[in-house]
């Protein structure tokens, strides 16, 4: 009997990483909400659960904007809160329990600070601390945080762009306040100029951060100690050959096995103006890639993989990279990225081989807003754009890709305009959305007409426009597209109602 008991588990355990592969090499996003954020733009994006409930924190110039997200993506505004002197944008944002307590900590960017929000009980928050930039700390121009949970306490590490770079280290006190440890200022060794990702490993009892240096081109290992001190391990740079480091943006990493990887991605400073901004504008470029680095024993980096980009990937400009599932021999990641658009999922396998696996062209370009979150067995991902047209905050589910093979998709808006609408704004909604066509070169066919029904069944909506998209990709370009947005920016005033469905059909 137990010899039938073991051949049966490891059927269902050898069954279970199957359906993992097959699932998660078949993987795709679906966009499932989208809502308006008070502010300009959405530059970072956390999420949160408390209580049951799971949460979303958008972060941009001037405020968070809060949000409740269910078990279906659908995305809830709750309240916003004003950043200190109006600045920001908000970063690097992040949220942890400390000793009971919900807090949000936020680098606002411009405003020279680390401010700390308490989450209250319907998600909102409350600011209970802040503390500023000095010659020591390197908080000027904050852009990453990370929380270490050590033996007896907590710690914040924060890392920037400004002009005297550096790794700071603070104590987290059981109100929020923030204590100053340590700061290591930037060299020609350690790469913490302009840290925009930082990632922690636990190996054997022993923390290790690593941090990318955007203007430096290279990562760095360091070893933290239980009382918030750290020191220096190994610093990798980049080349012209087989690394890929050059305005190394997002670090993030996974335990497969028994191995422990560090997944570093780069927003080469060819997509930068060479205009005072970055430090080194002697780079050569030679591609864009993801660069997998294994650690080893005593926490160093050492090189490993890389997964280039070519024309079925989407990898130019990337800017976050999520972890969206791991079972311990294969994990899931979203690049997002800036110059592509795009969100790209890969598969890292235990050995450390990154592939891709799907891609979605979101319509916007994500410049730091991607987090992921999972909502019992569902995974989401969460996006923002720093496009100030925009401003939305928008919802993916990460499920098996449908197979649309031989269809194409409708779009269809019905329209009624107000009765007081002056008559030439009706005629120049109308223009603009005819102008799509020439303006949008995602939308496939566009045909539209004024209402010619006798039945009595409209509802008093009077024009129909009928959009024709080839695929997914296509109907995001359209939907997030600056013509679009602009056009119901410009017109949406003068809206009396409006039903849009979409529906698959042969092509």
């Amino acid at each position: 009997m137990n010899s039938i008991k073991k051949a049966i588990l490891l059927a269902v355990i050898v069954l279970t990483h199957l359906c993992f592969g097959q699932d998660a090499d078949n993987l795709m996003l679906y966009r499932k909400d989208f809502k308006s954020i008070s502010g300009t733009n959405t530059v970072s994006v956390t999420s949160y659960e408390k209580g049951g409930v799971h949460y979303v924190y958008a972060g941009g110039i001037g405020d968070v904007d809060v949000y409740r997200i269910d078990k279906e993506g659908i995305l809830t505004p709750i309240s916003k809160h004003e950043l200190y002197k109006q600045k920001g944008p908000a970063r690097g944002m992040v949220a942890d329990n400390i000793n009971g307590t919900d807090f949000l900590f936020v680098a606002n960017k411009y405003g020279n600070v680390i401010e700390t929000f308490k989450i209250l009980d319907n998600g909102s928050l409350e600011r209970v601390a802040l503390v500023e930039d000095t010659d020591e700390t390197h908080l000027a121009v904050a852009i990453t945080l990370q929380v270490i949970h050590m033996k007896s306490d907590s710690y914040l590490f924060v890392g920037g762009l400004e002009d005297t770079p550096g790794l700071s280290s603070f104590k987290i006190e059981d109100d929020g306040k923030l204590t100053h440890v340590q700061s290591m200022k930037d060299d020609d060794t350690i790469f913490t100029d302009g840290i925009i990702g930082m990632y922690v490993h636990n190996i054997k009892g022993k923390t290790y951060l690593y941090t990318g240096g955007f203007q430096d081109n290279g990562i760095s290992s360091f070893r933290v100690y239980n009382n918030g001190t750290f020191k220096n391990i190994n610093n990798i740079g980049d080349n012209t050959t087989n690394r890929y480091l050059t305005g190394t943006y997002p670090v993030t990493g996974a335990k497969l096995g028994d191995n422990y990887y560090v997944v570093v991605g780069h927003r080469h400073h060819k997509y930068y103006k060479r205009n005072g901004f970055i430090k080194r504008p002697n780079f050569v470029y030679h591609g864009d890639a993801v660069t997998v680095f294994k650690v080893d024993n005593k926490g160093a980096l050492v090189e490993h993989t890389i997964l280039k980009d070519d024309e079925t990937t989407r990898l130019q400009g990337q800017t976050r990279i999520e972890m969206v599932s791991n079972n311990g021999e294969e994990a899931v990641f979203a690049v997002g990225t800036r110059d592509d658009a795009s969100i790209q999922l890969c598969k890292l396998d235990k050995a450390g081989n990154l592939t891709p696996i799907n891609y979605l062209e979101t319509g916007f370009s994500i410049y730091y807003g991607l987090k992921s979150h999972s909502i019992g067995e569902d995974n989401f991902l969460i996006a923002g754009s720093f496009r100030s047209d925009l401003r939305k905050v928008v919802s993916y589910k990460v499920s098996p890709k449908i197979d649309r093979t031989g269809q194409e998709l409708k779009h269809i808006v019905h329209l009624k305009y107000k009765e007081d609408a002056p008559k030439e704004k009706v005629e120049e909604a109308v223009q603009a959305f005819v102008d799509l066509k020439n303006k949008i070169p995602a939308i496939a066919k566009f045909e539209w007409g004024v209402n010619d029904s006798t039945e009595g069944h409209d509802k008093g909506l009077t024009h129909s426009f009928v959009i024709t998209f080839k695929d997914e990709h296509a109907r995001e370009q359209y939907l997030f597209h600056e013509a679009h947005i602009a056009l119901i920016n410009n017109y949406a005033p003068f809206f009396a109602d409006a039903v849009v469905m979409d529906y698959w059909t042969e092509k």
